[in-house]
């Protein structure tokens, strides 16, 4: 079984991992409110050589998908079209054979606060692939009935399951959407793997992995999206700078709030009234029945009386 917080998002390229060994330092697992810090895994895979990679095709037709019965079909993998604002091969040239320096979820230049005072940054994760590609309509249904603003990171198998409820969200201006990867992998230049699901193995696998969705997000909104979290939260700093070469700002986060979506409603509830000033809050809207809901619901009275308030990423 997967630590708690990958629970949500487990990959869909391979079987579901078995759980790591333990990590040897105290911020190695999951935190119980509102510190996430954990540290990181040791193991490494060779990065493939980018000369045997396949042609892909184009990303299939959008069709709702069910997602809460049983495992989906294996699709084939999308193509990036248009990096922006570099070139994509400019980019992996640059990158390519640049060894990190830092890796986990909160290295430097992650953003994991915006603004400060009364505000409270709610992001919710949405990671595809069997498993992952449910829809938390108690959450939803909460943020739109309590007019609470919040950041959506949106997976590509999950866009590409949920066509409606995408577009129900893309529809609504108290949501921004962001980017949560292709393929839902950490974001690594060298195989790095984080809760035995294995990064991104070079610099182009990570330009992929951020820049897929990127063209996905930006053809059916219109907009190019701000904001990426990769797959498990993971980085390392070369990653983390390909994210800003495409577009985008490599985002962390302040609390881990549902704990992957298996915490149960008074945790959630418990982090979301400890959050501190303008602290991004990480949580899930991609798995039903969990406590999220019931501990966000749980938490607004207090939250209210403290005068807090809900904001989207960009807002501050």
């Amino acid at each position: 079984m997967l630590p708690a917080f990958a629970v949500a998002c487990a990959t869909a390229t391979d079987p579901e991992p078995t759980a790591a060994p333990p990590r040897p330092t105290p911020d190695s697992g999951r935190p119980p409110t509102t510190d996430a810090r954990r540290s990181t895994s040791t193991t490494e895979r060779p990065a493939p050589d980018p000369t045997d990679a396949e042609p892909t095709p184009e990303p299939p037709e959008r069709t709702e998908q069910p997602h809460e019965t049983g495992p989906e079909p294996t699709e084939a993998q999308p193509e990036m079209r248009t990096p922006a604002p570099g070139g994509r091969q400019e980019i992996v040239d640059r990158w390519s054979g640049v060894a990190p320096t830092a890796w986990g979820t909160q290295i430097a230049g992650l953003v994991e606060h915006v603004g400060g005072g009364a505000a409270i940054a709610l992001t919710l994760d949405a990671c595809g692939g069997p498993g992952g590609s449910g829809v938390d309509e108690a959450v939803l249904a909460l943020l739109e009935r309590e007019e609470m603003a919040a950041t959506l990171f949106l997976n590509y198998r999950w866009i590409e399951a949920n066509p409606r409820t995408f577009d129900r969200l893309a529809g609504n201006p108290l949501f921004e959407l962001a980017n949560h990867g292709t393929r839902h992998l950490p974001l690594s230049v060298n195989g790095r793997d984080a809760y035995g699901i294995g990064g991104t193995q070079s610099a182009a696998e990570a330009v992929d992995e951020v820049g897929t969705n990127h063209d996905r997000l930006t053809e059916l909104t219109g907009r190019r999206p701000r904001w990426f979290r990769p797959g498990t939260a993971h980085y390392d700093d070369v990653a983390a700078q390909i994210v800003r070469e495409v577009g985008e700002q490599p985002t962390g986060f302040a609390v881990n709030g549902d704990l992957g979506a298996t915490a149960p409603a008074a945790t959630v509830t418990s982090a979301m009234v400890a959050t501190p000033p303008g602290g991004i809050v990480l949580a899930h809207m991609n798995q039903p029945g969990s406590g999220t809901a019931a501990g966000l619901e749980a938490a607004l009275p207090t939250l209210r009386a403290q005068g807090r308030r809900f904001v989207r990423l960009s807002d501050a």
